[in-house]
């Protein structure tokens, strides 16, 4: 791909804006939420989409998430009722019962929007298919993050956004980590705050009869219980790399959040410990990181210290598991994909 001058833009209004030109022309800037930084562009126009893949290597299959400002523009792109204009057909499972009403998901949206919860919803004919992977789904976030709201209401567009890193590494969580991965192959780059929460938004698909997680997140099965039940994807139990596996949301099927060092889940400090120390006698250069259960720090830590290591040139790094539960379930899904299943008991 062609070498961009990549800018390297402070916050303020007059670069939002800067930004939200660059957009509206079809370009890709990567701009911070509290997730993780995101890679832009305009959602509706299929080369600015299109350039999005080249930029990250991404298989054009993985879908993206359309990031918006407002709740009222989530009908512009997608559908909440259960009957839609278009096609006057029920959205109905093999047992013929209704799916999520309009009253449910904007209840979910009320309780969870702005913030880091991505709703999977029947996308109109306005969103190609490029950006949805081919779906007749799209999924809709609006984030927590100033910074991203202002930004998008700059471009006067809704913002197709993957994460800003090559695709398969750790999902960058402050601005130095896109100039790593991104410099020369984006338009621009925001500079915003280092992400508070540290993992990708939850994913929650609302197209079915009971609202279903296909990518834990910081939003957790407790809290949705409050509004609607609640259950985990079946996928997120089986081998991602199976080659007929269609993915709905990004991050359920390919390889994930790898640095070059090989990394290995553990099932406690004691086993880490050891393992580390016949590593080193070997003379690999090692290391090793237990949260102690910590999920939040977890969460906020990880994809950064991924990279740290990458840095430092260490070769193996040993994990110790934290309580599958919750939370701590949608780190340990992360530190799963980043070990590419490499589980020591």
């Amino acid at each position: 791909m062609k070498t961009k001058n990549t800018l390297k833009l402070e916050i303020n209004n007059e670069n939002l804006d800067r930004a939200g030109e660059i957009i509206r022309a079809g370009g890709l800037v990567s701009f911070p939420t509290e997730t993780v930084y995101g890679l832009g562009a305009d959602a509706l126009n299929e080369e600015a989409v299109a350039s999005i893949y080249e930029a990250k290597g991404r298989p054009s299959d993985n879908p993206l998430i359309i990031h918006i400002s407002s709740v009222e523009s989530v009908e512009e792109i997608a559908y909440l009722d259960d009957i839609n204009d278009t096609d006057k057909i029920a959205k109905r499972d093999k047992n013929n019962k209704p799916s999520i009403s309009r009253e449910t998901k904007l209840k979910l949206m009320k309780k969870f929007w702005p913030g880091p919860i991505t709703f999977i919803l029947k996308k109109k004919d306005i969103v190609p298919d490029i950006t949805s992977g081919g779906l007749s789904t799209v999924g809709v976030r609006l984030p927590s993050s100033k910074v991203a709201r202002d930004f998008i209401t700059a471009a006067k567009r809704p913002i197709a956004a993957p994460s800003a890193n090559i695709s398969g590494k750790p999902s960058p969580t402050r601005w130095q980590d896109v100039i790593e991965d991104m410099d020369g192959r984006i338009d621009a780059i925001l500079k915003g705050n280092d992400c508070e929460v540290g993992i990708e938004s939850t994913v929650l698909d609302l197209t079915g009869e009971i609202a279903t997680i296909v990518r834990p997140g910081y939003i957790t099965p407790k809290m949705i219980e409050e509004v609607t039940p609640v259950k985990y994807d079946k996928s997120l139990n089986i081998n991602p790399s199976q080659s007929d596996f269609k993915p709905i949301a990004p991050g359920m099927k390919y390889k994930h959040y790898a640095p070059k060092a090989r990394v290995r889940i553990v099932k406690s400090q004691d086993l880490a410990i050891r393992l580390a120390s016949e590593a080193k006698n070997q003379g690999k250069k090692i290391q090793i990181l237990d949260y102690q259960n910590n999920s939040e720090r977890a969460a906020r830590d990880f994809f950064a210290r991924l990279r740290q290591m990458d840095r430092q040139e260490v070769e193996i790094i040993y994990v110790v598991a934290l309580d599958d539960e919750e939370l701590g379930y949608s780190v340990m899904n992360r530190m799963l994909k980043s070990a590419g299943y490499d589980v020591v008991e």
